[in-house]
């Protein structure tokens, strides 16, 4: 899982948390008592995220495309438009809520789509499958920027037990997140994929009926509403503004299966048109990175010129966060698939492999948390972009690891599973040094006006990632003849071959980050 996952919201959580707060009610062990239901709600929809994501690529290449000789290519560009439509959504339903529906009611509409979409995924038929990927993209939007804002609406501004309430919430998305593919990916590649999907689904069910208990149970107190319940009321054209937003949401899910969908259809006027993912490359590059590029220039132009140089130091960490997140989303398309191929899998599935990261996540957190606390206190912590460059350059080892594996291959071309593991240890490490100080220091050194904007870029930035990801990952498509995959040394070469390069590149940026730490210092203008 990904660190960001808790990052991202985290920190818009302590930004928007003073805003209607309502702190009192009951408490258990120490903290509110609506953290806990929070807590299981967003543990089990993490688990259906995550469950269903481990079997994504296997099940489009091993059943959807199986008879197809390019499904490697088709699988891995519709898990990367996926991923990336997943951390974009998020920021057009934060401002819904922020706006209109508050928290409570974005949750709880996200919550039902993502439901209705991990049980359609259980249907194995096509339509099913793009329709479902739809629906948990906009459930996704909905969900996940809006349950973490409500933890922060749980504590006083200042209140000292923030810090362990959100550490308790994150440790509700890292159980999630490991756990998952384990029991999906076990009973998707053992009893059939309905059966992991729709595991996926019954997750997303009880996370669904934890919140909605939470909310009837009134330990959230007044948090989450609407900020004008009067507004949502309004009609427009014969019905509510609230039931448009519902409205709105299905009618948007053709647009996100097309920008998903790989093939011919037969469109009304416009005859048969082929879909091959070059609609999203022109949403990315043509659309939304040139808007995305002149709201910066604007903003560079207003600001004094501290505030300037903070936010060039924004854009470069925004930068490099995007280069470690494009590499790092291997782990659900090309690592999974090397997985399947070509290691040793001794004691878990392919999909299973996906609940490494989550792990170490969970292992390493709280001493890695320790740490940064006793070099502070020593004046040895490093700075900011000399941590973002000893993270990527761990996660280059991680993939140097997996490059090297294929010098101990078997006859068949498998490799030890330790090799997997080992290289996963160290991707997580190099996460947890890039991760869960980058958005910490965006917020702090954006300029106050334009705060909300950058976080929302910072979100995009994983967006980006996963976009990224796919044009990496595609490198190691690997399917041969019609219905079959290269396997043995074959495939072995390919991935490793990749995964070498990816390393380098790693190490040319971290080297990158390096160079550029003491303008980047200079220009933080005190914060470390």
């Amino acid at each position: 899982m990904s660190y960001q996952d808790h990052t991202l919201t985290d920190q818009v959580s302590e930004q928007n948390a003073p805003i209607g707060a309502d702190p009192t009610g009951p408490e258990m062990f120490g903290h509110p008592k609506g953290l806990f239901y929070l807590f299981f709600a967003e543990l089990w929809e993490r688990f259906s995220f995550y469950g269903m994501r481990a079997l994504l690529v296997l099940y489009m290449v091993n059943n959807l495309f199986e008879s197809f000789a390019n499904r490697d290519e088709i699988a891995i560009g519709i898990y990367a438009a996926y991923g990336a439509l997943v951390y974009a959504t998020p920021v057009i339903g934060g401002m819904i809520a922020d706006r209109l529906l508050g928290y409570r009611k974005a949750i709880m509409l996200g919550a039902v789509l993502m439901a209705l979409g991990h049980f359609a995924l259980a249907i194995e038929h096509p339509v099913f499958f793009y329709g479902s990927l739809a629906l948990l993209i906009v459930g996704n939007g909905f969900f996940k920027p809006n349950i973490s804002t409500m933890v922060g609406t749980l504590y006083k501004e200042g209140d000292t037990r923030r810090d362990a309430g959100f550490t308790i919430f994150y440790m509700g998305i890292n159980i999630g997140a490991m756990v998952a593919p384990l029991i999906c990916g076990w009973l998707g590649m053992t009893y059939g994929w309905h059966f992991g999907f729709g595991a996926a689904g019954v997750g997303m069910l009880l996370g669904l009926i934890m919140f909605w208990q939470g909310s009837r149970s009134g330990v959230f107190g007044s948090n989450g509403l609407p900020p004008e319940p009067a507004v949502i009321k309004e009609r427009v054209a014969g019905v509510s503004k609230e039931a448009w937003v519902t409205i709105l949401s299905f009618l948007s899910l053709p647009v996100f299966g097309l920008l998903l969908f790989n093939g011919t259809l037969d469109l009304p006027g416009f005859g048969e048109t082929i879909f091959d993912g070059s609609i999203m490359h022109i949403v990315m590059n043509y659309i939304l990175l040139p808007v995305i590029a002149l709201v910066l220039i604007y903003n560079l132009v207003k600001v004094d010129s501290v505030e300037r140089q903070r936010l060039f130091v924004v854009i470069l960490l925004t930068f490099f966060i995007t280069v470690f997140w494009s590499f790092f989303e291997q782990a659900g398309s090309s690592l999974t698939l090397f997985a399947e191929r070509n290691v040793n899998l001794t004691f878990m599935n392919a999909a299973q492999t996906n609940s490494i990261n989550p792990f170490f996540i969970i292992l390493f957190a709280l001493p890695f948390s320790a740490m940064w606390v006793f070099l502070s206190k020593r004046r040895i912590n490093p700075f900011t972009p000399v941590k973002f460059a000893l993270g990527i350059a761990q996660l280059g080892i991680g993939f140097l690891i997996f490059a090297w594996s294929a010098n101990y291959a078997d006859a068949d071309g498998r490799v030890s599973i330790w090799f997997l593991i080992l290289g996963y240890m160290f991707i997580t490490t190099g996460e947890l040094f890039v991760s869960p100080v980058g958005l910490s220091k965006v917020t702090e050194l954006s300029p106050k006006k334009i705060v909300a904007f950058i976080m929302g870029i910072w979100f995009l930035s994983s967006s980006f990632a996963h976009y990224i990801a796919g044009i990496i990952a595609k490198l190691t498509a690997v399917s041969g003849t019609e219905g079959e995959a290269a396997t043995g040394m074959a495939s072995l070469l390919v991935y490793t071959g990749v995964f070498e390069q990816i390393a380098y590149v790693a190490f040319g940026f971290a080297v990158l980050a390096l160079l550029l730490t003491p303008i980047m210092r200079k220009w933080m203008h005190g914060i470390h």
